[in-house]
């Protein structure tokens, strides 16, 4: 069963004390910013740990608010087999061989819809086929040429237009900055010094969202229509853990987005849960388990963020889940692989 779904605003509000539970947050924390709000997060809480500087480039790599503030019409599919039973942690990559279980990096671009999005499509490509078919996603199709029906390129973007795009339109084969044997690799390079990463440069400014180019790079044997591959449906998950839990069990990772406040910018490892600090934007990433932090007994969701692998915990964070902290469970988008294009 499909219902439309009108996505509005709200604010994270909740109550409860418990780890977890939403709690109200004071608003004396809701405005700090720099070292008192290190402290504060170091002092009031212990389910994930700071770094004293908030990540390089992080206003560059989110997306306005307004992106979750906009009305959107869009299908909502229903739990089929709400009874089902649902494991107590679950990670893809321990039960399938994909090679497109890895960290992207958007760079100085709001393109976390797309690269996410992109990024989730190739795995459930894997994982549709039990690894016979693997594949990246082109975000640099999605990012360039859904425009304006998905967003604005660089400058923000929504999951769910990117996932109805592939279904309607197809995305090319793609991967990360200067990669070969692909269509559309993606065309910005990171940013700053990784580790021992080729250095680029730095960015000090948000990137421009690059032209649509319905043609493969040089030297890449298949002309650009023959390179696409197609989705069956395009739908948002029921807005419940269990359902959400579900869809993942049976189809593969799904794109997820949340209201980002500045203590995220902050994170280094463990379980987020929003403690402190203003609201700063939108962003969109891949969701693609589950599991229990074993120390603190907080459930959380594990993610795959796309702002290189030396973030976080090798690029993947690990988020509070059951409590729609920041509206993640929300907002979440999916679709159902065409296995006949690939």
């Amino acid at each position: 069963m499909y219902l439309v779904f009108t996505l509005c605003a709200y604010l994270c509000a909740a109550s409860g004390a418990s780890i977890n539970a939403a709690q109200e947050i004071p608003l004396e924390a809701q405005t700090l910013t720099g070292e008192p709000l290190v402290a504060y997060l170091r002092k009031n809480q212990n389910l994930f740990e700071v770094n004293s500087e908030p990540t390089p480039n992080f206003e560059q790599k989110i997306m306005d608010i307004k992106f979750k503030n906009q009305k959107l019409n869009f299908v909502v599919k229903n739990d089929p087999e709400p009874n089902e039973d649902i494991p107590e942690e679950y990670d893809p990559r321990e039960k399938f061989k994909c090679s497109t279980f890895y960290i992207r990096d958007q760079a100085n671009c709001g393109s976390c819809w797309a690269v996410s999005t992109a990024a989730a499509i190739s795995d459930r490509i894997c994982i549709a086929t039990n690894g016979e078919k693997q594949v990246n996603i082109s975000s640099t199709d999605i990012l360039t040429c859904c425009n304006p029906q998905c967003g604005f390129g660089c400058g923000g973007g929504w999951s769910i237009r990117a996932w109805e795009y592939f279904v309607y339109e197809g995305v090319v084969s793609g991967g990360e900055y200067l990669t070969k044997g692909v269509c559309r690799p993606y065309p910005i390079h990171p940013c700053g010094h990784h580790g021992n990463d080729t250095y680029y440069g730095e960015c000090p400014r948000e990137a421009a969202t690059p032209p649509c180019k319905k043609k493969c790079q040089p030297g890449y044997k298949k002309i650009f229509r023959m390179d696409k591959r197609q989705g069956k449906v395009a739908y948002g998950v029921e807005p419940k853990e269990e359902a959400i839990q579900r869809e993942i069990l049976r189809h593969g990772p799904v794109v997820a987005s949340f209201a980002v406040y500045e203590d995220f910018s902050l994170y280094k490892t463990g379980v987020y849960k929003h403690t402190a600090g203003a609201l700063r934007g939108y962003h969109a990433v891949k969701m693609m388990g589950w599991g229990v932090d074993s120390k603190t007994k907080a459930k959380y969701w594990l993610i795959a963020n796309s702002w290189h692998n030396d973030w976080g915990e090798n690029g993947y964070f690990r988020f509070i889940r059951g409590i729609n902290d920041c509206e993640i469970e929300d907002t979440v988008a999916a679709g159902i692989v065409d296995v006949d294009s690939l």
